[in-house]
């Protein structure tokens, strides 16, 4: 029988998105700058390295980050928040 992936649970605050995926945390500061006519939240691809604490050993694995992208886009999408990835 093959293994269900787990969910990315996403929570958004006005500052940051806090997601939990396998039971490890992460937490993405909002980008965007006042007056930036771009986006709401803009996520920065390039910092997205590790997980939170207790796992920031841990580096956020190629497959990992994708469906990380794909789960804020949706999530932005269904709140209709303007998202950008930079």
């Amino acid at each position: 029988m093959a293994r269900r992936s787990a969910a990315i649970e996403i929570t958004m605050t006005e500052q940051a998105l806090r997601l939990s995926f396998r039971g490890r945390a992460l937490t993405i500061a909002n980008a965007a700058r006042p007056g930036d006519d771009e986006a709401e939240f803009l996520v920065r691809l390039d910092e997205l390295e590790r997980w939170d604490a207790p796992d920031d050993a841990t580096p956020i694995e190629i497959d990992e980050l994708q469906k990380i992208c794909e789960a804020i886009e949706d999530f932005a999408e269904s709140r209709g928040v303007v998202l950008a990835f930079e």
